[in-house]
This record gives C-alpha cells, sequence and structure tokens, in this order.
C-alpha cells in the first residue's frame, strides 16, 4: 500500500491524516470490535503489508496519541484516536447506505466502493448525504453508523454459530468483507430481517442446515461465522 495523498488536516493532531492513516485507525477499530483485539501482526495481516512497515507507523500514531501499545504487543484507540476511527467508519458507512439506496448497488458491492470514496468525503457532504437518507441507524449489513456527535457503541451479536438445533435465528448483523458470501447468502433469499430455522449440523464437520421460507440450505462453516444475529 502507497502512501497516498493527504486528504485532511486535524486541528488537533501533529500527524496529517492522510488515506493510510485513516486506514489504520479504522482496521484497528474493527479488530478490537469484531476479534476483541489487534495486534501489529493482525494489523499486517489486514492490510497487506510487512509487520516492520507497520510497525513504524503505530509508532507515529502513538507519538500523536491516536493509539497506545501494550508489553504483549496489544494496539489499541486511544479516546482521540477512537473518535477519529468513529469519524472514518461514520463516512464508511453512510456511503454504503448511499450507494445501496440511492444508486441501487448491492450490499456485496457497496463495501469496495465506500473503501476508496471514505477519504474524499467531506464532513459537509456526510451532514447531506445523513440528511438525503433521514438519517439511517444502521448500513445495508447491519452495521450501526457513528453518530455525528455523542457516544458511538459498537455491538457485534452473536454469530449462527450459537444457535441450537431447533431454535429460530433472526439475520442481524453480515460481516460486509466477503462479497462472495454475501452474494450467495442473497441466492439463498438469506438477509437482513430474514428468520433461519435451524435445522441440524451434519456430523463429522458437515454444514448446518437452516430452512428460509419452506427452502432447506446447507451453510458451511465459513458461511455460518459471517451471519449474526439473535436466537428467538
Amino acid at each position: 500500500m502507497g502512501i497516498r495523498l493527504a486528504r485532511r488536516q486535524q486541528d488537533c493532531c501533529a500527524l496529517t491524516h492522510t488515506d493510510v492513516v485513516e486506514d489504520y485507525l479504522k482496521t484497528v477499530f474493527e479488530l478490537c470490535t469484531r476479534r476483541g483485539g489487534a495486534t501489529t501482526s493482525a494489523l499486517a495481516g489486514e492490510l497487506g503489508l510487512a509487520a516492520p512497515t507497520v510497525s513504524a507507523m503505530l509508532k507515529r500514531l502513538e507519538a500523536s496519541d491516536l493509539v497506545r501499545r501494550s508489553d504483549d504487543h496489544q494496539v489499541e484507540l486511544t479516546e482521540h484516536g477512537l473518535r477519529h476511527a468513529w469519524g472514518v467508519v461514520r463516512r464508511h458507512r453512510l456511503l454504503e447506505t448511499f450507494l445501496a439506496e440511492v444508486l441501487d448497488f448491492t450490499w456485496d458491492q457497496v463495501h469496495e466502493e465506500a473503501e476508496v470514496l471514505e477519504h474524499g468525503l467531506s464532513d459537509r457532504l456526510a451532514e447531506r448525504i445523513d440528511a438525503l437518507l433521514k438519517h439511517p441507524t444502521h448500513d445495508p449489513h447491519g452495521d450501526p453508523i457513528p453518530p455525528a456527535r455523542g457516544v458511538h457503541v459498537e455491538d457485534w451479536a452473536s454469530s449462527l454459530t450459537v444457535a441450537p438445533p431447533g431454535s429460530s435465528f433472526v439475520v442481524e448483523r453480515v460481516c460486509d468483507r466477503d462479497s462472495g458470501a454475501l452474494r450467495h447468502l442473497s441466492a439463498l433469499g438469506i438477509g437482513l430481517g430474514s428468520v433461519l430455522q435451524v435445522l441440524e449440523w451434519a456430523p463429522f464437520g458437515g454444514p448446518l442446515w437452516v430452512e428460509v421460507e419452506g427452502r432447506k440450505h446447507a451453510l458451511g462453516a465459513g458461511l455460518v461465522q459471517v451471519v449474526h444475529g439473535r436466537v428467538v
């Protein structure tokens, strides 16, 4: 990943917020909220960079009070860094919602487009989009959209893996990283708000069988892990 042109200068920071800086802050946020923690190696894997490159950037972010690192190599956002990460996440999720609701992009297409556009979106334009969409609270994948002001809560509901056979499971959120998984779920008629009847796990590590609107489907382990919601 090369250094791109700076997009925004934050008055509260000594470090100019380039696209790369924003990518780091958002990725730390996502790892901490989705996986429970971030490390140098995990960041390197997510960003497709060498660990020494990531370590050098983390030193710069730490010097600007955007992240802190512990002796066991854990990385977390400071309160200052968290506010900036929320801003990037807000722009990304507003763009995904705009692309889906206004431009008719499918939910498997919006993530990649928003990844590019989020860095050039001004706060003023983000507010216009927010107003046009009538202040949505969640994006097309069920991810909560941080408010322009105030505190943001980023809770991940349980994955479908915990739903016991014989239960019903309401889909509330789906991980947006795998466009192929999203397309497959759509083909099966599974989306936000879908109610899945959990039938059984096939033996010897086989798929999970579910029923959706009278049709039975086998969901592999990788697919089951990206679907989140609640047992009802």
